[in-house]
């Protein structure tokens, strides 16, 4: 005893030197990384600028274009891109197109994010409970989303909106419950996977409560895919809400909805054409950009499982 107290002092472990500050040559080789990571996909980074342009209009439109889209001039109607104080042109009754595609955008986003956040709590909940619970709840559960997915989801928008009347929430709810069966079906299939994990099973095996390890355990972890499935009905949504708009089901005109533009403009298709290509142009845009950062996102999920 006496010899280990002796020896004590000598054998006590030093004090641990605090780690080392980031070097600024580290940052520079993460900011190198990143830059060969941009310039390897310019395709994802183009679509990552459309994607902010549209959420710029939807949520600032008067700093893009602060003039008012209703605002009509008829001496000036009817003029093509590149006219003076019209860069994108005129309608048939004067109002700027570049002023009514801005202030558009915020129309078509809000009713695209009530869709996809309808679609995918509704649909999540559906799948998670069929995936987790199992047994004749699971049953249930599936058998009602085949019967939906039996269902063209165009088809389906439109009895939705028969049965609770026109307008772009209503366009939004009807978009969004069409597409909770694809939701449901992704989220079972992830919740299956996750429960039969070993984590998941020791967790059962100390007594962990359902609820608590299909919070903490489960839906955490099958949650990715979802998201990924979120960001490319993202832009479906877009497109199923720009379809109903322009077959007359959004809000009533003058409201400048994308869909909405490009019904006004198809009665002077053949003499104006930038009455539907432009809105439509930006439409397409739209829904290729994000489909292109899903497939990013799909793919780092891949790589990260």
């Amino acid at each position: 005893m006496t010899e280990l107290l002796d020896r004590g002092p000598e054998r006590a472990d030093p004090i641990p030197p605090p780690p080392p500050a980031p070097s600024t040559e580290g940052r520079r080789e993460r900011l190198a990384r990143l830059g060969r990571f941009l310039r390897q996909r310019p395709g994802l980074v183009g679509s990552a600028l459309v994607i902010v342009f549209v959420l710029l209009s939807a949520f600032v439109p008067g700093l893009l274009a602060p003039g008012d889209p209703d605002f009509a001039v008829p001496e000036v109607k009817l003029r093509p891109p590149g006219t003076p104080g019209h860069w994108l042109g005129t309608d048939y009754l004067g109002r700027d197109e570049w002023t009514r595609l801005v202030h558009g955008a915020s129309l078509s986003l809000e009713a695209t994010v009530v869709a996809v956040a309808v679609a995918l709590v509704v649909g999540g909940l559906i799948g998670l409970l069929a995936g987790f619970a199992g047994g004749w709840v699971d049953e249930v559960l599936m058998r009602v989303v085949d019967v939906m997915l039996s269902i063209p989801p165009i088809l389906m928008s439109l009895a939705l909106i028969t049965a609770l009347g026109f307008g772009t929430f209503k366009v939004a709810i009807a978009v969004g419950i069409a597409s909770v069966a694809s939701f449901a079906r992704v989220m079972r299939a992830e919740t299956l996977r996750v429960r039969s994990s070993v984590y998941v099973e020791a967790a059962r095996s100390v007594g962990t409560r359902w609820w608590v390890s299909l919070g903490r355990h489960v839906l955490p972890n099958a949650a990715g895919p979802v998201t990924v499935l979120a960001v490319l009905e993202f832009g479906l949504a877009i497109l199923a809400v720009s379809s109903l708009s322009f077959l007359g089901y959004g809000t009533p005109p003058p409201a400048p909805e994308w869909g909405s533009l490009v019904a006004e403009g198809r009665n002077y298709l053949a003499t104006s054409w930038w009455l539907c290509t432009i809105p439509g142009v930006a439409i397409a845009a739209t829904v290729l950009s994000v489909n292109r950062i899903s497939r990013a996102l799909d793919g780092e999920w891949g790589r990260a499982r």
